[in-house]
């Protein structure tokens, strides 16, 4: 059925949401000064935010796994992917009124406005997308290998090629999402999308339990609750202070 929306796939989304929005609100106490945490190093934090990303990753190629079965348009296809792009770069903006050195300018919209693009095009590659998916995820730790033996690579680890993820060192930036190893992640949404679709979908399509009705409707919403949720957690905070 075309638009047809799967609940279960919504409120995975919304698991993700209501995590991001758990680790944005400490992040904020920090930047406050109300509690005392790094988050640019310690693991409890640094894997929380890999869990979280790859949630939202995962969950971004089991949608256009779906929307791609139902016939999306590319017409529809660009009109939401507009929208990523716009909210992207309002992010970048943003970011920069606030953390001027290390503002984000490839983050989490802007690598998945790419990756959609990418994913899309890739999506009859079938079964090839766990093998393309778990080479761009195990071309990261290639990288930085690389980088200890060619000097040459250095040129990676500017800004203007920081976007494809193969780099010997981590950019000063509050938010980075490039291609590797994040586009594997996507495809393997991809993948497992398109295999629950053909071989599992009763499991998708079955009604979730009531309690998970918030979580699905968050879901519905992830790109208006992202772009919303720290302006108004920072403002509260404000308030408070």
């Amino acid at each position: 059925m075309p638009g047809q929306r799967f609940d279960s796939i919504d409120a995975l989304r919304g698991v993700a949401i209501v995590w991001m929005t758990v680790y944005h609100f400490c992040f904020d106490l920090n930047h406050f000064g109300w509690i005392k945490q790094d988050f640019y190093t310690d693991p409890f934090w640094t894997w929380q935010r890999t869990a979280i990303v790859s949630l939202f990753l995962f969950c971004a190629g089991l949608g256009q796994a779906v929307a791609v079965e139902q016939g999306q348009s590319w017409a529809r296809f660009w009109k939401r992917w507009a929208q990523i792009a716009a909210c992207a770069l309002l992010v970048t903006a943003s970011s920069y009124w606030m953390y001027p050195k290390s503002f984000i300018y490839f983050g989490v919209l802007h690598g998945i406005a790419v990756m959609l693009i990418i994913v899309r095009l890739t999506a009859a590659w079938g079964r090839g997308l766990w093998l393309a998916g778990a080479v761009a995820i195990a071309a990261k730790p290639l990288a930085s290998l690389a980088h200890g033996y060619w000097p040459e690579l250095e040129f990676l680890n500017h800004p203007a090629w920081n976007w494809l993820g193969l780099i010997g060192r981590k950019p000063i930036t509050e938010d980075y999402v490039p291609l590797i190893p994040w586009l594997g992640v996507m495809w393997w949404g991809m993948a497992a999308g398109q295999w629950l679709l053909s071989r599992r979908r009763s499991s998708i399509q079955q009604p979730i339990p009531r309690a998970a009705s918030p979580l699905a409707w968050l879901g519905r919403w992830s790109l208006t609750w992202y772009m919303l949720h720290q302006p108004v957690l920072m403002g509260l905070l404000l308030l408070l202070r």
